[in-house]
């Protein structure tokens, strides 16, 4: 793996832990990061030294010695120091941007191709969060945490051992403020890494709030809803204010600490030492090299404690970016996995025996079984929650059926990746989704590569001609976010259109007319039966008007088949059919015959 490929979260598995995640996302850069510590390390041993020298200055001046070396050494120290420091803080901060690119583009990666049945238990601006805000936690940790972590480590133990060629008794009482001081922060610092967890589930939960919301702004806004919804929105912001409070106490606790540890070793250090100057054990050059060591410890305890406290927060983090690991993916959908492509034909569709139940709910589809010949137009007709829009969905290998086959073509999808099979379909969505763009980037979303006659051909048989004939910028119109700038008839339009151009082999349309006029309906009606020519139709319906005319209606119940045959034939065999028939709006010419026909046939 490259350090900048798209590479999925580390899963954290059992007894790996968090730490050992967040490390693998360094690791890919390690090279930088060893490189970026030397140049740390390098900075630092400069303002070791520099103590040092300065007590050289000192004693020089009190022996009439030459100043010149030491003063040139010294400024030579802090001029090196802080190009060292520039050169480390453009490579970390370069290294710190490459490893949120690259957990960024991991994550989208998994998250496009997440199965439909995880995406149906979570909400999307919770994963959006997870790309966002968390990825940030995450970047900060793998490089600063860890490069601070091992420098204010290093540096600090340098420190000591040359505080300890000064004078090893100040040094024990320095060591002795320090360590008690550092255990009172172990208890301190796991307490940010929770806060932290806490407040980014939080900030997931607003993004879900705002996606609820601004995902139907229209009909929140035509209930006058604005308010309900604001406080719902308000629910997530103040627990992940409560939740950053916490963490800020905490944090604010350790940044006391840490400073309070130099205070407190400085008086400590400056009492004990100036007894022993008095008492002339000690020189007073000596004390004063061995205190501006022990200020020199403020940096290494700071970068300790900064790199902890973001490690710590990195880590609250990481358990819910590693939890995507742990999300199924759909890994045979691109095309590069697609076997070349065959001559097209309208396939036979079977479903032997099919059974599936959605997450913690009662069966969907009971032992389904029907045949629909190739080239042939089908409809799907029952109640609300009978299996239509699910058996769509199984077809498509959006879920896993638990018991029973789909065959296409006598061939057992189980046994076909999803690519293969989705590259034989299109399918137009009840709720006709449009997205963001251009009316020719949608009309492409399904076709790549389809010819400017080809879409010219698809808008002609859609109707859609006239209307991007009307518009200014044509094709190249905005459509707006959903599709909002379109009608939902035009809407309609175009996603049927899309599907047209994917010249596919079989066509699910999922009353995929609901909201065009009986005009444009009875044309779109005979574009479908045009189709049905060289691809096989499966069409869900609700309106009568829809069915008259299709070779085979399954009607359902409850999850079963309960009667097949044309309209003629179920109008006279089924009663429920028959009632439903009788309860429809139809439209137009075929809304006469269909009712003459049902007179004839119930009189």
């Amino acid at each position: 793996m490259t350090p900048d490929s798209p590479a999925g979260p580390p899963t954290a598995k059992a007894g790996s832990g968090t730490l050992r995640v967040l490390l693998g996302y360094a690791r890919p850069h390690r090279a930088v990061l060893a490189l970026t510590l030397v140049l740390t390390l390098a900075a630092s041993a400069s303002g070791l030294v520099q103590p040092l020298v300065a007590q050289d200055v000192l004693e020089a001046l009190g022996s009439d010695a030459s100043l010149l070396g030491p003063i040139l050494l010294l400024g030579a120290l802090v001029v090196a120091g802080a190009v060292l420091t520039g050169m480390q803080s453009w490579l970390q901060q370069r290294t710190s941007e490459r490893v949120v690119r690259q957990v960024r583009r991991g994550l989208i990666d998994r998250l496009i191709r997440l199965r439909v049945s995880e995406l149906d238990r979570r909400p999307p601006g919770d994963l959006i969060a997870r790309v966002t805000a968390d990825s940030t936690l995450l970047q900060n940790a793998a490089t600063d945490g860890l490069i601070l972590v091992a420098n204010g480590s290093l540096t600090f133990v340098g420190a000591v051992v040359l505080m300890g060629t000064v004078h090893f008794g100040l040094l024990a009482v320095t060591l002795t403020v320090l360590v008690v001081v550092a255990v009172v922060m172990t208890l301190v610092l796991p307490r940010i890494r929770a806060a932290v967890a806490r407040a980014q589930e939080s900030v997931g939960a607003i993004g879900a709030a705002l996606d609820r919301t601004l995902g139907a702004a229209r009909t929140v806004k035509a209930n006058g809803a604005e308010g309900r919804e604001t406080a719902l929105a308000d629910l997530a912001v103040e627990d992940a204010y409560e939740a950053g409070l916490v963490g800020a106490r905490y944090r604010a606790v350790v940044q006391i600490l840490s400073g309070m540890s130099i205070q407190a070793a400085f008086l400590v250090v400056l009492g004990f030492g100036g007894a022993l100057v008095a008492a002339g054990d000690l020189s007073a050059p000596a004390l004063i090299a061995f205190l501006l060591y022990v200020f020199f410890l403020a940096n290494p305890i700071a970068s300790l404690v900064s790199g902890l406290s973001q490690l710590q927060q990195g880590l609250g983090a990481v358990g819910r970016i590693a939890e995507v690991a742990d999300m199924r993916t759909e890994d045979d959908v691109d095309a590069t996995l697609l076997p070349p492509a065959g001559r097209k034909v309208a396939p036979t569709i079977e479903f032997d025996g099919v059974e599936f139940s959605y997450f913690g709910r009662s069966p969907a589809l009971r032992g389904i079984s029907y045949t629909v010949p190739g080239g042939t137009q089908t409809a799907l007709v029952g109640l609300s929650g009978a299996g239509k829009t699910t058996m769509f969905a199984l077809l498509q290998k959006f879920y896993e059926p638990s018991a029973g086959t789909i065959r296409i073509d006598g061939v057992d999808i189980a046994t076909l990746t999803r690519a293969e099979v989705r590259r034989r379909i299109a399918y137009v969505e009840q709720d006709t989704p449009v997205m963001a763009g251009t009316i020719r980037d949608n009309l492409r979303y399904a076709a790549p590569e389809a010819t400017d006659a080809e879409i010219a051909q698809a808008l002609r048989v859609t109707y859609l001609d006239t209307l991007v004939d009307r518009l200014d910028a044509g094709l190249d119109t905005e459509v707006g976010t959903r599709g909002v700038a379109l009608s939902g008839g035009e809407r309609q339009r175009l996603v049927i259109a899309r599907a047209l151009l994917r010249k596919p082999e079989v066509l699910l349309l999922d009353e995929a007319t609901a909201q065009l006029d009986a005009r444009n309906e009875q044309a779109l009606r005979d574009t479908i039966t045009q189709a049905a020519e060289y691809c096989t139709v499966v069409l869900i319906a609700h309106r009568l008007s829809t069915v008259t005319a299709v070779d085979q209606i399954v009607m359902l119940e409850h999850g079963r088949v309960r009667a097949l045959g044309t309209h003629s034939e179920l109008v006279r065999s089924d009663d429920l059919y028959r009632e439903l028939a009788a309860t429809q709006l139809l439209a137009g010419d075929d809304a006469v015959s269909g009712q003459e026909d049902l007179a004839t046939l119930t009189g």
